[in-house]
Protein backbone atom coordinates (compact mmCIF):
# COMPACT_ATOMS: atom_id res chain seq x y z
CA UNK A 1 0.00 0.00 0.00
CA UNK A 2 1.36 3.42 -0.94
CA UNK A 3 1.69 6.39 1.36
CA UNK A 4 -1.11 8.92 1.45
CA UNK A 5 -0.54 12.25 -0.30
CA UNK A 6 -2.98 14.08 1.98
CA UNK A 7 -3.26 14.07 5.76
CA UNK A 8 -6.99 14.79 5.88
CA UNK A 9 -9.72 12.47 4.57
CA UNK A 10 -13.53 12.36 4.94
CA UNK A 11 -14.98 10.51 7.90
CA UNK A 12 -17.49 8.78 5.60
CA UNK A 13 -18.08 8.51 1.84
CA UNK A 14 -18.84 11.90 0.25
CA UNK A 15 -20.19 12.89 -3.15
CA UNK A 16 -17.41 15.29 -4.13
CA UNK A 17 -17.42 16.16 -7.84
CA UNK A 18 -18.58 15.95 -11.42
CA UNK A 19 -15.92 16.01 -14.14
CA UNK A 20 -16.06 17.46 -17.64
CA UNK A 21 -13.65 17.06 -20.52
CA UNK A 22 -13.42 20.55 -22.07
CA UNK A 23 -11.99 21.89 -25.30
CA UNK A 24 -10.79 25.28 -24.01
CA UNK A 25 -9.84 25.50 -20.33
CA UNK A 26 -9.52 29.29 -20.22
CA UNK A 27 -12.87 29.90 -21.93
CA UNK A 28 -14.64 27.38 -19.68
CA UNK A 29 -13.21 28.82 -16.46
CA UNK A 30 -14.09 32.32 -17.61
CA UNK A 31 -17.65 31.29 -18.49
CA UNK A 32 -18.37 29.48 -15.21
CA UNK A 33 -16.89 32.25 -13.06
CA UNK A 34 -18.85 34.85 -15.07
CA UNK A 35 -22.27 33.14 -15.18
CA UNK A 36 -22.36 30.97 -12.04
CA UNK A 37 -21.48 31.43 -8.37
CA UNK A 38 -18.56 29.02 -8.79
CA UNK A 39 -15.02 30.24 -8.13
CA UNK A 40 -11.70 28.86 -9.28
CA UNK A 41 -10.45 26.70 -6.40
CA UNK A 42 -7.39 25.12 -8.02
CA UNK A 43 -5.68 25.02 -11.40
CA UNK A 44 -2.98 22.63 -12.54
CA UNK A 45 -0.94 21.54 -15.52
CA UNK A 46 0.94 18.28 -15.93
CA UNK A 47 2.21 16.06 -18.74
CA UNK A 48 -1.40 15.05 -19.61
CA UNK A 49 -2.88 18.53 -19.92
CA UNK A 50 -4.73 21.13 -17.88
CA UNK A 51 -6.99 20.66 -14.89
CA UNK A 52 -9.12 22.97 -12.78
CA UNK A 53 -11.49 22.73 -9.85
CA UNK A 54 -14.43 25.12 -9.53
CA UNK A 55 -16.63 25.30 -6.45
CA UNK A 56 -18.46 27.40 -3.94
CA UNK A 57 -16.22 29.48 -1.74
CA UNK A 58 -16.24 28.92 2.01
CA UNK A 59 -15.66 26.02 4.33
CA UNK A 60 -18.05 23.09 4.17
CA UNK A 61 -18.31 19.58 5.51
CA UNK A 62 -19.75 18.47 2.16
CA UNK A 63 -17.42 19.82 -0.53
CA UNK A 64 -18.62 19.51 -4.10
CA UNK A 65 -16.63 20.69 -7.10
CA UNK A 66 -16.75 20.80 -10.87
CA UNK A 67 -13.57 19.21 -12.22
CA UNK A 68 -12.46 20.41 -15.65
CA UNK A 69 -9.90 18.54 -17.77
CA UNK A 70 -8.38 19.55 -21.09
CA UNK A 71 -6.00 16.89 -22.32
CA UNK A 72 -3.11 17.56 -24.68
CA UNK A 73 -3.96 15.96 -28.08
CA UNK A 74 -1.11 13.44 -27.92
CA UNK A 75 -1.89 12.55 -24.27
CA UNK A 76 -5.70 12.34 -24.35
CA UNK A 77 -6.74 8.93 -22.93
CA UNK A 78 -10.16 9.49 -24.54
CA UNK A 79 -8.85 10.46 -28.00
CA UNK A 80 -11.30 9.45 -30.67
CA UNK A 81 -14.27 9.47 -28.27
CA UNK A 82 -16.90 12.11 -28.94
CA UNK A 83 -16.84 15.24 -26.79
CA UNK A 84 -19.70 14.41 -24.41
CA UNK A 85 -22.00 17.22 -23.34
CA UNK A 86 -24.75 17.54 -20.78
CA UNK A 87 -27.69 18.35 -23.05
CA UNK A 88 -30.49 18.72 -23.97
CA UNK A 89 -32.00 17.70 -20.60
CA UNK A 90 -28.89 16.61 -18.68
CA UNK A 91 -27.62 19.67 -16.82
CA UNK A 92 -26.03 21.26 -13.80
CA UNK A 93 -28.53 22.95 -11.49
CA UNK A 94 -28.16 26.19 -9.54
CA UNK A 95 -30.99 27.36 -7.29
CA UNK A 96 -31.39 31.13 -7.11
CA UNK A 97 -32.72 33.10 -4.12
CA UNK A 98 -35.19 35.21 -6.14
CA UNK A 99 -37.29 34.85 -9.30
CA UNK A 100 -35.76 38.07 -10.65
CA UNK A 101 -32.30 36.44 -10.42
CA UNK A 102 -33.43 33.88 -13.02
CA UNK A 103 -34.61 36.67 -15.33
CA UNK A 104 -31.37 38.60 -14.84
CA UNK A 105 -29.07 35.67 -15.63
CA UNK A 106 -31.22 34.83 -18.68
CA UNK A 107 -30.92 38.39 -19.98
CA UNK A 108 -27.14 38.36 -19.44
CA UNK A 109 -26.91 35.02 -21.26
CA UNK A 110 -29.08 36.27 -24.14
CA UNK A 111 -26.73 39.24 -24.60
CA UNK A 112 -23.72 36.89 -24.53
CA UNK A 113 -25.31 34.45 -26.98
CA UNK A 114 -25.43 31.47 -24.60
CA UNK A 115 -29.12 31.33 -23.62
CA UNK A 116 -30.32 27.75 -24.12
CA UNK A 117 -33.88 28.17 -22.86
CA UNK A 118 -35.68 31.36 -21.85
CA UNK A 119 -37.17 31.72 -18.37
CA UNK A 120 -40.13 29.36 -18.08
CA UNK A 121 -42.49 28.49 -15.23
CA UNK A 122 -42.61 24.71 -15.04
CA UNK A 123 -44.91 22.49 -12.96
CA UNK A 124 -43.90 21.75 -9.36
CA UNK A 125 -41.38 20.77 -8.23
CA UNK A 126 -39.35 22.17 -11.14
CA UNK A 127 -40.24 25.83 -10.56
CA UNK A 128 -39.12 28.81 -12.61
CA UNK A 129 -36.08 27.94 -14.73
CA UNK A 130 -33.79 29.12 -17.49
CA UNK A 131 -30.99 27.20 -19.20
CA UNK A 132 -27.60 28.47 -20.38
CA UNK A 133 -24.97 26.75 -22.54
CA UNK A 134 -21.30 26.74 -21.53
CA UNK A 135 -18.58 26.99 -24.24
CA UNK A 136 -18.79 23.23 -24.94
CA UNK A 137 -22.61 23.18 -25.04
CA UNK A 138 -23.23 21.80 -21.54
CA UNK A 139 -26.52 22.99 -20.08
CA UNK A 140 -26.62 24.88 -16.78
CA UNK A 141 -30.06 25.39 -15.23
CA UNK A 142 -30.85 28.34 -12.99
CA UNK A 143 -34.01 27.81 -10.96
CA UNK A 144 -36.19 29.57 -8.41
CA UNK A 145 -38.74 27.89 -6.14
CA UNK A 146 -37.51 24.43 -7.05
CA UNK A 147 -37.33 23.39 -3.42
CA UNK A 148 -33.99 21.60 -3.33
CA UNK A 149 -32.59 23.99 -0.72
CA UNK A 150 -35.87 24.09 1.27
CA UNK A 151 -36.28 20.31 1.28
CA UNK A 152 -32.73 19.67 2.45
CA UNK A 153 -32.89 22.44 5.05
CA UNK A 154 -36.08 20.88 6.42
CA UNK A 155 -34.39 17.48 6.64
CA UNK A 156 -31.24 18.93 8.25
CA UNK A 157 -33.27 20.63 10.96
CA UNK A 158 -35.09 17.46 11.99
Amino acid sequence: MSESTYTMHPSEPRWTHIALRVTNMDATIEWFTEFTPLALIDRREDEMGYGAWLGMEGETNNPFILVLAQFFPDKDPFAGAPQATLAPFAHFGIEMPNKADVDNIAEKAKEAGCLGMPPTMMPAPIGYITMLRDPDGNMVEFSWDQGVFATLAERWSS
